[in-house]
């Protein structure tokens, strides 16, 4: 990524900094990572941050180029998530008093859309993007201090989810689906902007999505009621936190536009020990799609989570102190480079060496 910075000092400015969030500091924020670096004040790192003449998209694209060449397989999935960054204040860009998924109730943060991919060979985050509230949008004070761009207007959290997922596919991402929770899932337009791509996806939705059945309007949960007791299917998922992850499964056509190239169905989950937890996906794909394929990339949401837990935890996605929109971007970007940076090391940690062929080694000199 050095070629996206003009001058030597904010390169190298910008490989202590990933070697700063790759170190053992206790926390990454910019006075700790100066301090690692051996720097007595963080001057250095906060010009990174904040006035240093680089382009934080440009760095993006590095990253998901690094990530499509040591990860990239057809085989793997785009997942969409949020999370939440617990902030004090008022200043920073995108603040307010918003619901965060990661504490599990309404608190002071900036929200974060993130899209990862996985697949066999390991998972990474690879883009992201700042939720501004539409009371931050429309707020010409509130964007100057914290530097909001222009050009930046209020987008749903679905509208960022298809602007990432379009960037990755555009940029040459494989991947076989794209999975997210019912934030996401329950947005009419993402659905349809990846059906026009032909892209497949399972997304989970809320009980009362409305779904055609023939000529029939009903809510995700009267088709279930409905479903014979064949139609279920007991399938496994992978392993989870608490061992294998097995679920009964039901997948129930629905109506499609053009049936014969792409097909659409109603996915259900039913938990084994506990049945009367339902959990529903609309999903869309080649119509030759089985229920296994279709259970398995529903199953495979919880890796962005992980990741997202493994970027605070090891690399400091969520110890910046920076406030300007600017900054964030340019922290977050980092943080996930260094992310993927630690999946690469892990996949290749994992991947047994191939015996060299012809049963000779090289010859030493």
């Amino acid at each position: 990524m050095g070629g996206h910075f003009a001058r030597s000092e904010p390169r190298q400015r910008a490989v202590d900094y990933l070697k700063g969030l790759l170190g053992d500091a206790e926390r990454k924020n910019g006075w700790q990572v100066a301090q690692y670096l051996g720097d007595d004040r963080p001057y250095g790192v906060q010009h990174l941050l904040g006035r240093a003449d680089w382009d934080a998209d440009a760095v993006r694209d590095d990253l998901r180029a690094y990530v499509t060449e040591h990860l990239g397989d057809p085989r793997g999935v785009l997942i969409v998530d949020e999370t939440g960054f617990l902030k004090k204040g008022t200043k920073s860009a995108g603040v307010q008093r918003q619901y965060s998924g990661t504490a599990g109730r309404i608190e002071n943060c900036q929200i974060g859309v993130l899209l990862a991919f996985a697949g066999p060979k390991g998972r990474a985050l690879l883009d992201r993007e700042l939720y501004l509230p539409q009371e931050w949008a429309e707020d010409p004070a509130r964007r100057k201090e914290a530097k909001v761009p222009e050009s930046v207007r209020f987008a749903t959290k679905p509208a960022l989810a298809l602007r990432m997922l379009e960037r990755a596919l555009d940029g040459g991402v494989a991947a076989a689906w794209v999975t997210a929770d019912e934030v996401y899932g329950c947005d009419g337009k993402l659905r349809q902007a990846l059906e026009k791509r032909r892209q497949p996806y399972v997304l989970a939705v809320r009980s009362d999505q409305a779904v055609c059945v023939g000529f029939e309007q009903l809510r995700a949960r009267e088709v279930v009621a409905h479903a014979p007791a064949e139609a279920w299917e007991r399938l496994g998922v992978g392993d989870g936190s608490k061992g294998p992850r097995v679920y009964d499964w039901a997948c129930l056509r629905v109506n499609c536009p053009q049936p014969a190239e792409f097909q659409r169905w109603l996915l259900v989950r039913r938990g084994v020990a506990a049945p009367q937890e339902l959990a529903y996906y609309l999903c869309g794909g080649p119509p030759e799609t089985t229920v296994a394929e279709l259970a398995q990339a529903a199953g495979a949401r919880w890796a962005v989570e992980e990741c997202i837990e493994a970027a605070k935890g090891e690399v400091g996605l969520d110890h910046y102190e920076v406030r300007s929109w600017v900054g964030w971007y340019r922290h977050i970007t980092l943080a996930l480079f260094a992310h993927a940076v630690l999946a690469v090391i892990r996949s290749r940690a994992a991947t047994p060496a191939r015996p060299q062929k012809g049963g000779r080694g090289r010859r030493r000199r």
